[in-house]
């Protein structure tokens, strides 16, 4: 069972490009801490803990390009994950889960997305280096529970068909959306 909108949105989505459903932007392994707001304030000083203490996205130009000093792989495992930002008894999607989903569209593109039962939204992704949000209307990136070293797995897709879909590894410290899904 998937969530009917991003976390953060106001409501299920109208169109492709409804600003009132893109919702917010995590960064990857962060709970649900107020750095998610779009418009929320910017910080440089990395985490050495799973819960920063603070609203402000986390700025990370260099590698490992993490919102924390040290990775930590084991965030936003399951129900019962650290810092899942999810409702209690929902989670953060597998790129399997993922997969599944996307494979059942009618094309892979924002036409396909929004196609879906599941209405997603071009809601863009907040940059890691500046804090600044690109591609809102244009582009859609959803949160895996997935690590690849030290990247995690996200799935996107653009306005245009056959381009840029799929679940691929990117930077944690990205903000993206998460829609949740249950057991």
């Amino acid at each position: 069972c998937w969530m009917d909108r991003n976390l953060g949105a106001s409501q299920e989505a109208t169109s492709q490009v409804d600003s009132s459903a893109y919702g917010d932007l995590f960064q990857w392994g962060r709970l649900d801490d107020s750095h998610q707001v779009r418009t929320s304030g910017i910080t440089s000083t990395n985490s050495s803990t799973d819960n920063p203490g603070h609203s402000n996205f986390i700025l990370e130009p260099n590698s490992p390009y993490d919102w924390r000093i040290i990775q930590n792989d084991n965030l936003w495992q399951g129900v019962d994950g650290i810092n899942n930002p999810c409702p209690y008894g929902w989670r953060i999607p597998t790129e399997v889960e993922w997969d599944t989903e996307v494979n059942s569209w009618s094309e892979y593109s924002w036409n396909g997305a929004y196609a879906s039962p599941l209405k997603f939204t071009v809601a863009g992704m907040r940059d890691y280096s500046a804090g600044g949000i690109s591609y809102a209307g244009s582009r859609g990136y959803y949160w895996s529970s997935k690590i690849s070293l030290t990247t995690a797995r996200r799935m996107s897709f653009t306005d245009s068909v056959g381009t840029y879909y799929g679940t691929t590894a990117t930077m944690r410290a990205y903000g993206s959306s998460v829609r949740c899904i249950q057991d």
